[in-house]
């Protein structure tokens, strides 16, 4: 406790020291304690009902049950209601988040909770520069988020802490954990046995206020590895080859659970990476079992005592012998191949040794523009090492990147210890740009200034996504993702053509040479560098604190209550745009520039849907407006709907709302008047945030239907008055020729997502039930 107050940052605590429940879960919550014996005790209430042995994802997501003993427990069906142990927020989402808190009325949060500043930053000329620029454009944001959370107690990670992920994985994640968090890339935690999930900002203001959350029962995908990963493949390459196999959707409702023996040739980071990337095929999240290598990893990080209570309980952060999944994949890491996947989906999943031809063959540019490394996907100390070790033999060789590359750290304790080590210096050698602490390009906060806007080209990226126009709103940017070390190596052949396994460069003597296949440290032999201290601790009593929203702020903007349903059935809705094809909440919500806006509803509302192609004309940002026939941009018409009074709709294809977590993309279809949208199948993340927030997510009974609705017609939705769970609605489609027909609509409403609707919002919800209770 001295060492925490005198503000030292790292230490470690011998495991004889460590007793029973009074391990604290972070060293920035010393009065916060990892509570094993309840998750032992709810497990063992849950094993005996149901007497069968659990996956490990099981144990956790029901060790964490509200009421193990009465809840209803099926797979993919019934709705759980849990207690996490903890929230993170990162600071695009983190705003809205904070203002739905505040709205509540709440004076405090229930469970721990942070606060991380790392999607704000734009990457432009360089870490300092960039870092300073962005400290002074979002003054206003980075100070409403530091004194509410100083208001609220929620724990505060300054701009330059680094990417949300990385410092849950250094400092709160562990193995039981169950932490929900605002991105949807927050599953990296699984990396340290957490059940850690991504969700929207109205989902973890429930926690934050001490109501028990809900989530559909997750199914349980089995990942079976066996082998050894060696030579260039790496843990990068385990999801490339699982996102192949399910697509994008294929962990939709479920928790992809690794196991096998060849999980212990994996190392911590690197099974971070793959939970990490597991949000790209829709999964709730991922996890693997509690091994030497998290003890390994918890120990560098200062956390020796966790990994000493985790040793206790093993038995419940491991799966049960005999248990069952859903699903089983087998991989042999010994036979797998380094993988990269694109352009505009991750799915899409090519050997590195394939995708020179594939792209010759089908007019992808070959010639690389730009390779970047880091993200929170893959920017540990090995994934940095790796790189290293490709970068060091080019420079023997007298080569730097033909490329232009870049290199993004993780975290602030990242970036410090490869600077110490000398790691950011070879980088730098090879030609490499050092960016901020930060997502940067990852998500569109990247100052291009290499091509056009619309020029064709190619990028190969470490991250996570590759959407269209995702990280550098150029639609014609073909981005493909895999490894940092297959990234380093393209970089400096400049090609796709180039395979590192089998293909010679030249050194600048002219003399060919072959890339070794590269090794490094999964961890550094010194202690980690925790850099620059950039965490603000919560006041014990911040009831004093000012939290500054100004009325005239194009930033901030409190929230006012939506609408109550009025009780009727919704008629005559028109269509704002009928979808065609892939929707992700990049296409409802975009980021890049628009990420300013996050935190002012009305004026975030102006990218809405600016990124879907409309069916009727093929275009983007542009469809028909039902009263003047005129077409214009998706904002502008839904505006002049609400402004007329006239209630809308949205109609979608598969997997609609793929992506990030952001509410925004439910926020802004309620918020502009919206009612409905109705898809052939929604991601997780996305209905959950639009039933939040008042809307109706419905799906056609049959999928053909979606075939049946034309962007000039008219919907009712009828049958509200009996809303019920399981029940089916009706839609009677209006066509301007007079004539109708009825089509089915299902929906995944319980009973207390039907009162979300009536409520007008989960928020408005909330306050009822708190005045009731008053």
């Amino acid at each position: 406790q001295h060492a925490l107050n005198s503000g030292v940052r790292r230490y470690h605590v011998a495991p004889v020291l460590c007793q029973r429940a009074k391990v604290a879960m972070s060293h920035f919550e010393p009065n916060e304690y990892i509570n094993y014996e309840k998750l032992e005790k709810n497990i063992n209430i849950v094993r005996k009902r149901l007497d069968r042995p659990l996956t490990l994802s099981e144990k956790i997501v029901y060790g964490h049950l509200d009421d193990p003993a009465k809840q209803e427990i099926e797979r993919g069906k019934t709705y759980l209601r849990l207690r996490p142990d903890r929230v993170a927020m990162q600071d695009a989402t983190a705003q809205m988040a904070m203002l739905q808190f505040i709205s509540s009325g709440l004076p405090k949060v229930a469970v721990p909770s942070t606060i991380h500043c790392d999607h704000l930053i734009e990457a432009q000329s360089g870490g300092e520069k960039d870092l300073q620029r962005a400290k002074d454009i979002n003054k206003e944001v980075y100070n409403f988020l530091s004194t509410a959370g100083a208001k609220y107690g929620v724990g505060f990670w300054k701009p330059g802490s680094g990417i949300i992920h990385q410092i849950i994985l250094e400092n709160y994640s562990y193995p039981g954990v169950m932490l929900i968090g605002t991105d949807s890339h927050t599953p990296n935690g699984g990396g340290l046995g957490g059940i850690c999930i991504g969700v929207g900002g109205a989902d973890a203001v429930d926690v934050m206020a001490g109501i028990p959350w809900e989530l559909k029962c997750p199914k349980v995908i089995g990942v079976k590895l066996t082998g050894k990963l060696s030579g260039w493949t790496s843990s990068k390459d385990v999801i490339l080859k699982v996102a192949g196999i399910l697509t994008v959707k294929g962990g939709t409702g479920a928790i992809i659970e690794y196991h096998g023996p060849g999980v212990d040739s994996i190392s911590c980071t690197g099974m971070a990476t793959i939970c990490n990337m597991g949000a790209e095929i829709g999964a709730t999240t991922s996890i693997f079992p509690y091994n030497e290598r998290m003890k390994k990893y918890l120990g560098k990080t200062g956390r020796a005592d966790i990994a000493a209570l985790a040793d206790e309980f093993k038995q419940h952060l491991i799966p049960d012998s005999g248990c069952q999944y859903d699903q089983v994949i087998e991989i042999n890491l010994s036979e797998l191949k380094p993988h990269i996947n694109g352009p505009f989906t991750p799915d899409l999943a090519h050997p590195v040794s394939d995708i020179g031809a594939v792209a010759e063959k089908e007019g992808w540019p070959v010639d690389i523009r730009v390779g970047l490394i880091g993200s929170c996907t893959n920017s540990s100390y090995e994934d940095m090492g790796r790189s290293v070790a490709v970068a060091k033999q080019a420079l023997a060789h007298g080569l730097k990147c033909k490329s232009k590359f870049t290199i993004t750290p993780g975290s602030e304790q990242i970036r410090a210890t490869i600077e110490r080590d000398g790691y950011a210096k070879i980088l730098r050698e090879v030609g490499g740009l050092v960016l901020a602490n930060a997502c940067g390009p990852c998500i569109g906060q990247w100052d291009r200034k290499d091509i056009k806007k619309g020029e064709k080209n190619t990028i190969v990226t470490s991250y996570n996504r590759n959407f269209t126009g995702r990280n550098d709103a150029n639609p014609e940017t073909h981005a493909f993702v895999t490894s940092p070390e297959i990234v380093t190596a393209l970089s400096l052949a400049g090609t796709l053509k180039f395979n590192p396994e089998t293909d010679y460069l030249t050194g600048a003597d002219g003399k060919k040479f072959k890339l070794e296949a590269p090794d490094a440290d999964e961890l550094p032999k010194l202690e980690f560098d925790p850099g620059q201290d950039t965490y603000q601790y919560p006041p014990k009593d911040g009831s004093g604190q000012h939290v500054d929203v100004s009325p005239t702020s194009q930033r901030l903007q409190l929230l006012e209550p939506f609408d109550k349903w009025d009780g009727k059935d919704l008629e005559d809705m028109l269509i704002l745009i009928k979808v065609k094809g892939k929707c992700t909440t990049d296409h409802i919500s975009a980021a890049g520039p628009w990420l300013k806006f996050r935190g002012h509803l009305d004026n975030i509302s102006n990218n809405l849907l600016i990124g879907a192609i409309n069916i009727e004309n093929g275009k983007a940002n542009s469809v028909r407006n039902a009263l003047t026939q005129e077409f214009g941009p998706v904002p502008d018409t839904a505006r002049y709907y609400k402004k007329m009074g006239v209630k809308w709709a949205v109609i979608g294809d598969e997997n609609y709302g793929e992506g990030s977590s952001r509410e925004h993309a439910a926020l802004e279809p309620r918020h502009l008047g919206g009612r409905v949208i109705i898809t052939k199948s929604f991601a997780r993340i996305h209905e959950t945030n639009l039933k939040k927030q008042g809307l109706l997510p419905l799906t056609f009974a049959d999928p053909a239907d979606y075939n049946k609705i034309h962007p000039v017609d008219k919907l009712s939705i009828v049958g509200l008055k009996d809303f019920a769970p399981g029940k089916p609605l009706k839609c009677i489609i209006k066509h301007p020729n007079g004539s109708q027909e009825t089509i089915m609509l299902n929906h995944t409403f319980n009973e207390s997502q039907i009162e979300w609707f009536q409520a007008g919002s989960a928020l408005n919800r909330m306050k009822e039930l708190q005045q009731k209770s008053s």
